[in-house]
């Protein structure tokens, strides 16, 4: 069985995810290797006895970022059905050496509250689904700057998607692998972006398992708003990808070659409540081609995978 809509749930992002897999991408272009200057040591320590020791700060690391978030979503298109559904995620970010870290754990219908076409831990969908994303700095390991023109800071880069669904034909891994770059617009607009191959392995029984299939092109963009005297900030996040070149199209005229999500995020944060809202347009969601006549065993219906999905979260940051 192809993709159903009870798996709509298979491609979830919080919009806390997005931001901070952008805001992930603002610290990378700072922590570039440096040499050590006549009053460091090789690890970076200061050798003066006068150094004070370092300050503790608001999280449980320095450099690790963790969050909760409950999050309500409504009308998710990733498959042909829109899902809605509450959810728990775990989520952490972070940059060390050359390594950026991103990723997060989802926990299905956790409150089992959802739609009918939303399946989750309690009802025989999936108990977990995932997504982890790190990039690792070619400048980084190559011990300077490899910056051409706007491009200031180049990764390898990988994104990993999995899905544990109660069988082989409710399940998906996917494996996105690339090349990831920073790039400088000389505004306050922090731009990123990744160019990736796509292999797939299980894919809810479709047929394209097993193979390359694929790319992706990613489009990561971040624009502060303001600060308020309350201690909060206001941030707006966009974040799109392109996946095109698919064969799934080939032997089911219901899927498509290529798909569009473009994802627009307003965070409101403290140090550590975030509140987040998102409106998320799908063109072609999950592949599928929207109006195209399914049936899944329940009846006939039309696919629905263009139009807006919204999320609304409430997190805390530790």
């Amino acid at each position: 069985m192809h993709c159903t809509s009870s798996r709509v749930t298979c491609s979830r992002t919080l919009a806390v995810s997005l931001l901070l897999a952008s805001v992930t991408g603002l610290l990378s272009s700072h922590v570039l290797a440096q040499p050590a200057t006549a009053e460091e040591s090789a690890q970076g320590e200061a050798l003066s006895p006068e150094a004070s020791p370092p300050k503790k700060g608001p999280y449980l690391s320095d450099w690790f970022n963790q969050d909760l978030t409950v999050i309500g979503s409504k009308d998710i298109s990733f498959g042909p059905q829109p899902a809605d559904d509450i959810y728990l995620e775990y989520e952490y970010f972070g940059r060390k050496g050359p390594f950026e870290l991103y990723g997060y754990i989802d926990i299905p219908k956790i409150f089992d509250i959802g739609n009918s076409h939303d399946k989750g831990v309690w009802d025989h969908g999936s108990p977990v689904f995932m997504e982890h994303e790190p990039r690792i700095s070619i400048d980084y390991l190559a011990g300077r700057s490899l910056a051409v023109g706007p491009f200031k800071e180049w990764y390898v880069a990988f994104d990993w998607i999995y899905d544990h669904g109660s069988n082989s034909a409710n399940r998906a891994n996917t494996l996105y692998s690339g090349l990831g770059t920073d790039i400088d617009t000389h505004s306050r607009v922090n731009l990123s972006a990744n160019f990736y191959g796509r292999y797939q392995w299980e894919n809810y029984g479709a047929s394209n398992e097993y193979s390359w299939d694929g790319y992706r092109a990613q489009l990561k963009y971040i624009v502060p708003i303001s600060s308020f005297s309350n201690g909060a900030s206001l941030t707006y996040i966009g974040f799109t990808n392109f996946d095109f070149g698919s064969d799934l199209h080939k032997d089911n005229p219901a899927r498509t070659a290529n798909a569009t999500v473009a994802t627009n995020v307003l965070l409101y944060a403290f140090t550590h409540l975030r509140f987040t809202l998102v409106g998320r347009y799908f063109h072609n969601g999950g592949n599928w081609d929207d109006g195209s006549e399914l049936n899944f065993g329940d009846g006939d219906f039309r696919a629905r995978s263009n139009g807006w999905g919204y999320y609304a979260g409430v997190g805390y940051q530790f």
